[in-house]
């Protein structure tokens, strides 16, 4: 019970991802049958860091909407992996993913998490710093990852942007998207 109290201690869930081998075709099916948008696509976002305790570089295509305050993020890999988005056999988990929570410091909370028991899976870092995320798994049930977001400034305004862009969603402009391959 513990483990489940460290990472509710948060707050509300800030995000709900899945995983998926063709992004465009995934929001399309999200904004035509379930109504959510508008959509933020990032491509060829670069995370560093380490996965199962070796270091790993990942490269994902990123969306995000939002259902109220929920972000809902959907992440299409690239490569083969190892990363926590592959399996053993280097395919893409497709499905749900995990869930994530919004945290001051994601260092201290991800070491607040280990101690109560949860196993770490994957912590990294995108621009420069401007993002970073842990990923963590709970032993009798690692199917679902659970992720903990460094809630920076950058962050906090992306999410309160997104928020109101999909309450305000007229259902015009569906997506929008920035390439970091430049």
């Amino acid at each position: 019970m513990e483990r489940i109290q460290t990472i509710a201690g948060h707050g509300p869930i800030g995000q709900i991802a899945w995983l998926t081998e063709d992004l465009d075709r995934a929001i399309d099916q999200w904004r035509l049958l379930a109504g959510v948008g508008p959509w933020t696509v990032y491509r060829n976002v670069t995370l560093d860091g380490h996965y199962r305790g070796a270091p790993a570089t990942v490269r994902i295509d990123v969306g995000l909407a939002y259902q109220g305050e929920t972000q809902i993020e959907l992440i299409a890999p690239h490569g083969t992996g190892p990363s926590p988005y592959h399996d053993a056999n280097g395919r893409v988990r497709v499905g749900m993913h995990h869930v994530a929570w919004l945290v001051d410091d994601v260092a201290a909370a991800a070491t607040d998490a280990a101690a109560a028991g949860l196993v770490p899976v994957f912590s990294a870092e995108s621009g420069g710093g401007a993002t970073r995320v842990a990923y963590l798994e709970a032993p009798d049930e690692p199917a679902i990852l659970l992720e903990l977001i460094e809630a920076t400034p950058t962050i906090r305004e992306g999410f309160a942007t997104g928020t109101a862009a999909a309450r305000d969603w007229d259902g015009s402009n569906p997506v929008t998207i920035f390439d970091f391959a430049a």
